[in-house]
């Protein structure tokens, strides 16, 4: 079965109810469409490594832009994953499901804040590797952050594992250039 079809399959479950957030009506398809990346989290073999290449193209894409708003896109990506991967996780049935990739493709772009990523491409595979290493190891206090309840709990150790993470690249860089 393609990841087509699987996201498909999951679009076409009983999603058509409107969800009620914080006076907002926002439509469960679309949710599950950015919780999932798109359908890159329903990849059967290392879903959060694939949904990571979306967070990978973001990245590239906003680093023409100013410091600042790199730094303010990154964050606010972080921020409006929460929501995306509470409601998937209600949707799911399942604590920080292996489907939901928001939490990955949305804190990538913080682990190459101020890097010159599209000058310096070995940078973007080297920020790739150490953002989804420090994700799977989850340093403190990345895995207790993780026990923290819906979207919060799902978004907040990739935070703080990007974190390290881009502290780690930019030693790299400093190092290596």
């Amino acid at each position: 079965m393609t990841i087509y079809s699987k996201v498909y399959i999951i679009l076409s479950e009983n999603t058509n109810s409107i969800t009620e957030k914080n006076g907002k009506r926002v439509k469960k398809k679309g949710i599950l469409l950015l919780a999932t990346g798109f359908g890159l989290g329903l990849s059967p073999v290392a879903p959060g490594t694939v949904g990571t290449l979306l967070g990978v193209a973001i990245a590239v894409a906003v680093s023409p832009l100013d410091w600042v708003w790199q730094a303010v896109l990154a964050v606010s990506m972080a921020l409006v994953a929460i929501p995306i991967c509470g409601e998937a996780e209600k949707h799911f049935g399942k604590k920080d499901d292996r489907r939901i990739v928001a939490d990955e493709f949305s804190t990538f772009p913080l682990c190459v804040l101020w890097l010159p990523i599209v000058e310096h491409p070995w940078l973007l595979a080297v920020a790739f590797l150490t953002h989804r290493v420090l994700d799977i190891i989850k340093p403190p206090p990345a895995r207790k952050m993780q026990e923290t309840e819906g979207g919060v709990g799902i978004v907040l150790d990739d935070v703080i594992s990007s974190l390290y993470a881009l502290v780690l690249n930019h030693a790299i860089w400093w190092l290596l250039r």
